[in-house]
């Protein structure tokens, strides 16, 4: 993975809603929790709230390693959950999961469509794209984790349902809920003509024509 993503971080020890407040508040800090990793514990940091807050801008940092260097200390992590406030633009609390090598992470990982606007199903037939999911769980090392996962919708056909199965995952990269059996290959996204729109109903040329010929008869 060719991008970086490095935090600054700093131990805590004073927990609670009140301390949380007075960092959000006076210190411009958010707390957070690191755990995971063999043998580890929990550790409780805080971060810079607005490094934080534009580091999330980027897609990519909700899949790619994270460098925290709490006190000066480098760790590994991936972040696992991000609170907000209910209706201000700030985030409340962080939780990180440390990654080790050797050692495979479960990541929900963005699906980026490809071709929306020129597929013939769309574009000539009138179809239109449902979405079932938007990102999907998979299970890797760390070094194989991808950025996102793209799924080209010009060949899909009217009426035509991709699943889960239909992902062309990167090597060495598994589908978590494949694991399970095939009653957990979920729909992935499907090409339908809106409800109400006729069959033989084209990309729009035929029924400009039709009230064209109407208006002729007025």
């Amino acid at each position: 993975m060719a991008q970086a993503f490095e935090l600054e971080a700093f131990s805590r020890d004073d927990q609670g809603k009140g301390a949380s407040r007075r960092l959000r508040r006076v210190e411009r800090k958010i707390p957070a929790i690191v755990y995971g990793g063999e043998g580890k514990n929990p550790q409780a940091i805080t971060l810079w709230h607005n490094d934080l807050k534009k580091a999330i801008e980027n897609e990519a940092f909700f899949t790619h390693i994270i460098s925290l260097k709490i006190d000066g200390k480098k760790e590994d992590v991936i972040i696992k959950d991000l609170q907000r406030h209910p209706y201000k633009p700030i985030l409340t609390h962080a939780d990180f999961l440390r990654v080790e090598k050797g050692h495979k992470i479960n990541v929900n990982v963005p699906i980026h469509f490809l071709n929306e606007e020129s597929a013939p199903a769309i574009k000539l037939q009138g179809g239109t794209v449902y979405r079932e999911t938007m990102e999907v769980e998979v299970t890797c090392l760390p070094d194989d984790l991808p950025e996102y996962i793209e799924v080209d919708l010009y060949n899909v056909e009217l009426d035509q349902i991709l699943h889960l199965s239909d992902l062309d995952v990167p090597k060495n990269v598994e589908i978590v809920a494949l694991q399970q059996g095939e009653d957990h290959d979920h729909p992935l996204v499907a090409i339908h003509k809106p409800k109400g729109k006729k069959a033989d109903q084209g990309g729009g040329e035929e029924s400009e024509e039709g009230e064209e010929e109407e208006g002729d008869e007025d």
